[in-house]
């Protein structure tokens, strides 16, 4: 950034290539005519692409992803874990490839015989695919790398899973629904054509609720942008918002109700991003705000991927007079491009502390009980994985 930012005449002469590089503020700036917008974020929010709609209610019990069988498992364990990661898509191929490093790595904490103890499932957190032709993509992009991880595979779309391409990708998340939102699960060809074996999954859509022992986990998709975020939809469609103040609603009664249960929001654009590749979200986290405060319902972490590292952020979260604090954590780390990341400083600005950062690959290990939320990011690097940082939430001191 120049010491001395563009003149007004220099904004409207294109003086840099960037239309909206510039230091003047935008409600001082024209806007340009070619894209009618003063502001990024402003065209962003006119040009998202649609959000396609669930196939079906947007619930689902995790007896519906593992099975009765495995829900018991962890009904008796007293506790259920989880990984999560996002930005895969592997680059190489091979056992070297960092996404199957992170994929092997993950599969060690499986373990037989030990029932509810094993993680119920990997939740990707966005951006499984990247570039043109998804649905030839997936064979080695996304059924090789986890044909040796055990547990199922649960997903929300990411930016570039909602991306289309004339010609090759031109519904926007078509082929993310293929896979993840299938009508049934079924072993689709283009795995079983070279001996892998794992089934579709039946997501009710690109935005869901599952509902599992000792967690609520609400899975939103945040459009198409390299950044930021939008719940919103193409021609202003509110359905996913309107759709995540009721299910927030419902999870509110069920606590007023006394059953109190971990409760996770993920999206693949984080809020809080220092990220050199991709920045924060503040738009999207102003329509969860919005959804919480209007039910007075506090989330217990946020999870995201989108920027290709690792960062966990505190926010000091008001309702009223009191405050929580919830972690924010941006997993974008399972394997495409380990992205520069500034240094976790632990300054506070405003509300929010940045507490920890790494550049690297690697993945979250999430687990509930009736009284606590851990979260602990395991670092992969080819000489195997071990605990990078962690953190934890008392279920009963949270709102």
């Amino acid at each position: 950034m120049p010491h001395n930012g563009p003149s007004q005449s220099d904004y409207l002469m294109m003086r840099y290539a960037h239309p909206f590089f510039t230091t003047i503020p935008p409600e001082n700036r024209q806007p340009i005519e070619e894209l009618n917008a003063s502001r990024m974020a402003e065209f962003i929010a006119q040009n998202l692409g649609p959000i396609p709609k669930p196939k079906r209610t947007s619930a689902m019990k995790l007896a519906e992803v593992i099975g009765e069988a495995g829900v018991q498992e962890i009904e008796a364990a007293g506790s259920i874990s989880f990984h999560a990661t996002g930005d895969t898509g592997q680059q190489n191929g091979g056992p070297a490839d960092p996404q199957e490093q992170v994929a092997h790595e993950m599969a060690k904490d499986y373990r037989p015989g030990h029932g509810g103890e094993n993680p119920a499932f990997l939740l990707h957190l966005g951006d499984v695919i990247y570039g043109h032709r998804k649905d030839l993509l997936y064979r080695d992009e996304y059924y090789r790398p986890y044909m040796k991880y055990p547990g199922k595979i649960v997903a929300i779309a990411g930016n570039h899973d909602g991306e289309t391409f004339p010609g090759t990708d031109p519904k926007p998340c078509e082929a993310f629904l293929k896979n993840f939102c299938a009508a049934t699960a079924t072993l689709p060809s283009i795995a079983v054509d070279v001996r892998i074996f794992r089934k579709t999954m039946t997501q009710p859509g690109v935005y869901w609720l599952l509902d599992a022992p000792f967690l609520h986990i609400v899975g939103l998709y945040s459009n198409i942008a390299e950044g930021p975020g939008f719940l919103t939809g193409a021609g202003g469609d509110d359905s996913q918002k309107n759709w995540l103040a009721e299910a927030l609603k419902a999870i509110a009664l069920e606590r007023a109700a006394g059953k109190r249960k971990a409760l996770i929001l993920a999206v693949h654009h984080p809020p809080f991003s220092a990220g050199l590749d991709h920045q924060g979200s503040p738009q999207m986290l102003a329509d969860i705000d919005a959804a919480c405060a209007a039910v007075g319902l506090i989330p217990d972490a946020v999870l995201s991927g989108h920027s290709h590292s690792y960062q966990r952020y505190t926010r000091r979260w008001r309702h009223g007079a009191a405050h929580t604090n919830v972690p924010f954590l941006v997993a974008g780390c399972g394997g495409h491009h380990a992205a520069q990341v500034r240094p976790a400083d632990h300054a506070t600005v405003g509300e929010v502390t940045y507490e920890s950062s790494r550049q690297g690959f690697g993945y979250l290990l999430v687990k509930a009980s009736a009284d606590r939320l851990e979260l602990s990011l395991h670092q992969v690097t080819a000489n195997g994985s071990s605990l990078f940082d962690g953190t934890a939430v008392d279920l009963h001191a949270a709102a």
